[in-house]
């Protein structure tokens, strides 16, 4: 391969994933190389009848990527399994039960020109830059030989056995009431998979914008960005609806909109599924990453579970949950994780938690998120700067007689608030997660680090 190949990779490979424009950066002959390189290093080109499954988003350049991976992965012997189009989850569903590695050519929420993949081995266990992914990458600025006879491509639904496994998790209580619920898919995956779900619910579905449309004509895929919540809240409310749901790109997120248009924070949900967890498996482990609430490990302690604190990163939650036994993780970007899932992500069985405990409540949703929301957060504040360990530096220094760790980044302690402040892994920010009792003393901390970040005299 030419030496580009490996350039390319340099800016392409994340810490879990391959992500960047397309087909500019992530070419064809990027995605074929890369294609070649995973069948090798994930064993399914050296297992006599190995395969791979190959899933793809709606985007404009997912076609041709996936052909292309497809066609690399055949030329070391290894088969291909094509499921066409797919959320990610239903990749990692289509993973565990039929045993393959997989896949999954997707950018997520980034925008229309931008174009990705994400690994899984068999099991769909995670494959990050320290667990296979730079070992992909290497194999992939080299020259692989190729074998003397191509693997075989094989079309395989995988919808129907992921809609039938969600309903099978996560069973509706029985008497439940009727609810109403406005989806907004954002022209992502969300608008394959969504309906087929609640459609054998007893819900009336409102859906905003599922159509499959890789431009995303309405607004971004990327509800973490409240900017692009605003038609589903609005709508949330117009139609007197019990609640909203709001998928990303690939479907592997879900965010919650309550019956007054108001989020409810990822924590807050990580703390209502847990509860339902422990319900059905007492004294479980439940994993939470460094910056949800507070109010998750009260909820798991108090109802007689076991909590651990991990890093951000899905590929690190996944792992810790292979290690623990744990029967689920939250993280606050609305990324929710599943021990009977096999440890994958999934945007919609975590909705799906969240209609059965609704509509067994009798109540509102945002009665039923009240118990799990205790504190008052500064939500993720991102702040460039041009050199993010001497800053961090320059912040412990001035909380050193507090309670501190560095498991991920920085988390200072007291016992009435908390702050972490932790690096991006693609840009040179540095991200900043304030939680406290009542809103003034999150403010005040909140502008005291962001002082101590700015350099400004006062701080």
């Amino acid at each position: 391969m030419s030496d580009s190949i490996g350039d390319r990779l340099a800016v392409l490979v994340k810490a879990y994933d391959v992500r960047g424009a397309a087909p500019e950066v992530l070419s064809g002959e990027v995605a074929y190389a890369l294609g070649a390189a995973f069948a090798v290093e994930s064993g399914a080109a050296s297992t006599p009848g190995g395969g791979v499954v190959v899933g793809r988003d709606m985007r404009v350049s997912s076609p041709a990527l996936a052909g292309s991976i497809s066609d690399g992965i055949r030329s070391t012997g290894a088969d291909v399994v094509d499921i066409g189009l797919a959320s990610t989850d239903m990749l990692y569903l289509a993973s565990g039960l039929w045993d393959l590695p997989g896949v999954m050519v997707t950018a997520s929420h980034n925008p229309p020109g931008d174009n990705g993949l994400k690994l899984c081995r068999a099991g769909a266990r995670p494959v990050g830059r320290d667990t296979g992914l730079a070992a992909v990458a290497r194999l992939a600025s080299g020259d692989l030989e190729p074998a003397p006879e191509p693997g075989h491509l094989a079309e395989r639904d995988a919808l129907a056995p992921y809609v039938a496994r969600l309903l099978e998790l996560v069973p509706m209580p029985q008497g439940a009431r009727r609810l109403k619920v406005v989806v907004d898919t954002a022209n992502g995956m969300g608008g394959l998979v969504v309906p087929p779900v609640l459609s054998r619910l007893d819900v009336d579905m409102v859906g905003l914008y599922l159509d499959l449309d890789g431009t995303f004509p309405n607004h971004p895929a990327n509800p973490l960005d409240e900017a692009n919540l605003v038609d589903l809240r609005r709508a949330v409310v117009e139609q007197g609806a019990d609640l909203g749901l709001a998928f990303d790109g690939d479907a592997d997120r879900c965010f919650v909109i309550d019956e007054r248009g108001e989020p409810v924070s990822p924590s807050a949900i990580t703390a209502l599924i847990a509860s339902r967890a422990l319900v059905g498996t007492p004294g479980a482990t439940i994993l939470h990453n460094v910056i949800t609430s507070r109010t998750v490990r009260e909820v798991i302690l108090e109802q007689g579970g076991t909590p651990v604190r991990t890093p951000v990163g899905h590929s690190l939650i996944k792992a810790e949950m292979a290690r623990t036994g744990a029967v689920f993780g939250g993280e606050h970007s609305g990324h929710y994780y599943f021990r009977d899932f096999y440890l994958a992500d999934s945007g919609m069985l975590a909705a799906l938690h969240v209609l059965a405990a609704l509509s067994g409540s009798g109540g509102t949703l945002s009665d039923l998120a009240a118990q799990f929301d205790r504190y008052h957060a500064s939500g993720e504040i991102n702040r460039s700067v041009a050199d993010a360990a001497e800053v961090t530096a320059r912040v412990a220094a001035a909380y050193a007689e507090h309670d501190t760790d560095r498991l991920d980044g920085l988390t200072v302690n007291a016992d009435d608030w908390w702050f972490n402040l932790r690096s991006s892994q693609t840009e040179p920010l540095l991200r900043l997660n304030v939680e406290a009792v009542d809103a003034e003393r999150m403010r005040q901390v909140r502008d005291d680090v962001l002082a101590l970040i700015e350099d400004k005299e006062n701080a």
